[in-house]
């Protein structure tokens, strides 16, 4: 399955789950990091900026994967591969960092996330599912 069901869309907008992106070094290791993000027509966005570690590896290789679980019974995963895609447009970066901040701080913080982190030098990331492997209840 390449596409967000809508059990899976379900699940990655439940709460505050984080989501691990995988993505390589410059010299091929594999790397893991921790980011929140949100589901928005189909895709995973997120924000980094454009000279950490995460923004320099999507801008060499977009190929990433990011995995989101649920650790408490009945446990869960989602994983989707794809192709990240960057943007720097200023109105983008403000609306998915406010709306980041809003998820994950609460909508009385939202704004100030926003304009911490939709500044210039960072990038709204959009993942694009080029595959989609998903175990919603692993208990059953």
């Amino acid at each position: 399955m390449s596409e967000l069901s809508p059990e899976v869309v379900k699940f990655l907008s439940e709460g505050t789950r984080t989501g691990k992106l995988g993505y390589l070094a410059s010299d091929g290791r594999p790397l893991v990091a921790p980011i929140w993000f949100l589901v928005e027509d189909g895709e995973l966005v997120f924000n980094t900026g454009a000279d950490t570690a995460k923004g320099k590896a999507l801008a060499r290789d977009p190929r990433v994967v990011l995995c989101v679980d649920l650790e408490t019974p009945p446990f869960g995963f989602v994983q989707v591969q794809g192709i990240a895609v960057t943007s720097e447009d200023p109105a983008e970066l403000i609306d998915t960092a406010t709306r980041l901040g809003a998820r994950y701080m609460g909508a009385e913080r939202a704004e100030e996330f926003g304009k911490r982190n939709g500044v210039p030098g960072e990038l709204v990331v959009r993942i694009r599912p080029t595959k989609v492997i998903s175990g919603l209840d692993v208990t059953a």
